[in-house]
């Protein structure tokens, strides 16, 4: 018998967090069928992986990268691809431009666009199903949909900086089912972003208890910057608690905050949360701002940047929160916006180099450029510090490895490009925090059942030969804050359905990915 593709001589490490094992593996049709001594079976396809980790592919639960995936032209369309990742989650932070229309489907798109750049998709797309059918066939790898709580809230209301109304509920549920029926997994939300900032804890519950009917979770960008880390863990407990439904929070590490909060957590409230093990954040310039200047998205930004008493009020609080406000960032790399300058420097080094104090020289960048200029916040401890919480984060039974990559413009963020290979390279090599099979694990596994994605995550026969192969020695993360689009190293192959999409780094041209539905699950592998 000719399989269509056989894996010979790999050591399988198979995402369930068991221990490796010797094997060869045979595809048929995009999907595992064999494992095992394969003797003098014989493939179309032979592929000799003596002296390589043969692994699932991985899994970004949160990942700005759905513009990226079907826009040849984009710059770094296969910088999460490279590392191995084949299944992206689409919405993170709740974003998305569905059922929106006129101004406010330009409105969002505006708002958004430091996470996308210009992007040329077309639309509006008046259903769920008319923005997914954009990707069959139509990218390298796999997406999921997530409910994206920014349009429904926009669809339902505006940018309103209120409550929702109980008719405006209704609506947002109408549209949570709508998601639900095309096969999301997850109700997403961005709770420091427009207009969702506004949401209340009332508005999250009722919308959380459709989600938890449709077999879906409730995953959160939680209000960091409204309530502060403590409360803002606390009020994701509420929601769980109240909703019944498991919750997952985005971007976290294990500190003097969480930790406490974790363990107050086990054994009471279903909670998960994802990391991406750099000392840095990155969003928009605007995120400086406190919460109710940004009301209104884009246009309403501006509007008020242009009333003097409201600019001489924040460049006041621009100037004390980027010095010595409690928690405030080191330093802000401008990473992209509109002119294309100062890209890769600090607001600092541009205050000082005009002579302006740094509150001033931020303020002016904001109304200069567009406002949600693409931004890296440097945290305020050093690498020692860093490495010990990123020890402790990958320790946790409940972190999953997620990039939050964004994927536009010659400078960004490394861990777009980085992310995963640095957790094999420093979390496996270096700091010795997990083994290889937890690490993969927690790349692949637990993603793939925390977020009920149907047959990836495992190699199993039946399932989708989604697959990584790679030198466990070598693998490591190129990109750095100097030079973040570089690519990964020691990665040999990653294939999608059982086909190849990069071979050491380069892309091959195969499209394979598919639009991967919670409803699939259900179908026999």
């Amino acid at each position: 018998m000719a399989f269509d593709t056989v894996i010979r001589h790999g050591t399988i490490v198979d995402g369930s967090g068991a221990a490796r094992y010797a094997a060869d593996l045979a595809i048929d049709e995009g999907r595992i069928v064999a494992i095992g001594d394969l003797g003098e079976e014989r493939g179309t396809v032979e592929i000799d992986a003596a002296g390589l980790i043969v692994s699932p592919g991985f899994i970004d639960v949160h990942i700005h990268s759905e513009v990226a995936l079907i826009e040849p032209a984009t710059p770094n369309r296969y910088g999460s691809v490279r590392q191995g990742v084949t299944t992206q989650l689409l919405a993170p932070d709740g974003f998305g431009w569905t059922h929106l229309e006129g101004e406010l489907f330009r409105q969002m798109w505006d708002y958004t666009r430091f996470a996308t750049g210009d992007a040329k998709l077309g639309g509006p797309w008046p259903r769920a199903e008319d923005y997914l059918a954009l990707f069959d066939g139509t990218t390298p790898a796999n997406v999921v949909p997530e409910i994206p709580h920014l349009p429904i809230r926009l669809a339902a209301m505006g940018w309103d900086d209120r409550p929702a109304t109980d008719a405006e509920l209704d609506l947002m549920r109408e549209l949570v089912r709508e998601w639900l029926d095309a096969g999301a997994v997850a109700f997403n939300t961005g709770l420091d972003y427009q207009p969702t900032a506004f949401a209340d804890t009332r508005e999250l519950i009722e919308l959380s208890k459709v989600v938890v009917e449709g077999g879906a979770i409730y995953a959160a960008h939680i209000r960091y910057n409204i309530l502060g880390r403590d409360a803002a863990w606390r009020e994701t407990f509420e929601i769980s608690r109240e909703a019944g439904i498991p919750v997952h929070i985005s971007h976290e590490n294990v500190d003097d905050i969480s930790r406490p909060l974790l363990d107050e957590a086990a054994g009471t409230i279903d909670v998960t949360f994802e990391s991406y093990m750099y000392p840095a954040g990155c969003t928009h310039l605007a995120m400086t701002l406190p919460t109710w200047a940004q009301a209104g998205g884009t246009d309403g930004v501006y509007r008020r940047l242009q009333d003097p008493e409201i600019r001489k009020q924040l460049t006041e609080y621009l100037q004390e929160s980027l010095t010595v406000g409690e928690g405030r960032p080191g330093k802000l790399t401008i990473a992209a916006n509109q002119s294309g300058s100062h890209i890769g420097r600090t607001v600092a080094e541009v205050a000082e180099e005009q002579g302006l104090p740094i509150g001033e020289a931020a303020m002016r960048m904001l109304i200069a450029e567009h406002p949600y200029a693409l931004t890296i916040y440097h945290r305020r401890y050093g690498d020692d510090v860093a490495r010990t919480i990123a020890k402790e984060t990958f320790q946790h039974p409940a972190m999953m490895v997620a990039s939050d990559g964004i994927y536009h413009g010659t400078f960004s963020h490394p861990r777009a490009s980085g992310c995963f290979a640095r957790a094999i390279r420093m979390g496996v090599r270096e700091l010795q925090a997990v083994t290889l099979e937890e690490a993969i694990y927690k790349m692949s596994g637990f993603p793939a059942t925390r977020f009920h994605v149907p047959h990836r995550g495992f190699i199993r026969t039946g399932y989708a030969a989604d697959l990584v192969l790679f030198d466990e020695a070598t693998i490591a993360d190129g990109a750095t804050w100097e030079r973040p689009l570089e690519s990964p190293t020691g990665i040999e192959l990653v294939m999608v359905g059982g086909e190849p999409v990069v071979r050491r780094n380069v892309p091959t041209g195969a499209l394979p990915g598919k639009v991967l539905r919670r409803q699939d699950a259900t179908v026999s592998a």
